[in-house]
This record gives structure tokens, C-alpha cells and sequence, in this order.
């Protein structure tokens, strides 16, 4: 069962926008879209090594929710985490729910940080 952490409010979230928690010691970015949708991706972006991705643009790329990284520009997907420009990496994803006005997302299965270097 997973853990969930209450994160924040859907209204602290400016709709097509980022904002990011920090869950059990790592960075997710926590995505709201115009029609109230949520998602949840690691926030560490492997291409900067830095954790950027709540800062990034939020869009769509021939038919794909995506976040493109405010550093070099990669695109990755809200939904599976995959980066559309690098087949071979994806990003971490989370469950994450709304309840009544309280954004919760599920916490990783490792509560240690992720690595960075």
C-alpha cells in the first residue's frame, strides 16, 4: 500500500503549471492542467542534473501531455515520464489524487534521495 503525502492545495497550483514537494527526501513535480488534471514526475532532470522540471513548460507535442525542461529543452511525458527526444530515458512517475481541495501524492518506494551524480 502506497504511502500518500498531502502536497497542497489544487488552488496553490496555477493551472497548466508546476510547483514542486518534496516527498520522502525527493523532488516531484506536481503538474495541474486547465481542466483540473494532475500529474506527478520525478523533478531531477537527467539532461541539466538538476531538479527543474516543476519550472518547465507544460504542453502538448502531436498529441502528448508533456513538460519540456526549462534547461535544454527536452520534452517528457506527464503520463509515462518518457522523454520524447532520448528513447532510452524516462522519468520516474507517481500516483497522485485530489481530495476535496488537497493535492496527495503517493510517496516512492525508496525514501532515499535519488542519485544525482
Amino acid at each position: 500500500m502506497s504511502d500518500w503525502i498531502p502536497v497542497c492545495r489544487l488552488k496553490d497550483i496555477v493551472p497548466n503549471t508546476g510547483v514542486c514537494a518534496l516527498v520522502h527526501g525527493r523532488q516531484v513535480a506536481v503538474f495541474r492542467l486547465e481542466d483540473d488534471r494532475l500529474f506527478a514526475l520525478e523533478a531531477f532532470d537527467p539532461f541539466s542534473k538538476a531538479n527543474v522540471l516543476s519550472r518547465g513548460i507544460v504542453g502538448d507535442l502531436k498529441g502528448e501531455i508533456v513538460v519540456a525542461s526549462p534547461v535544454y529543452k527536452h520534452h517528457f511525458s506527464l503520463q509515462s515520464g518518457q522523454c520524447l527526444e532520448e528513447e532510452g530515458v524516462r522519468l520516474e512517475v507517481f500516483p497522485v489524487r485530489l481530495e476535496g481541495h488537497t493535492v496527495w501524492v503517493a510517496a516512492p518506494s525508496d525514501d532515499s534521495p535519488r542519485e544525482q551524480a
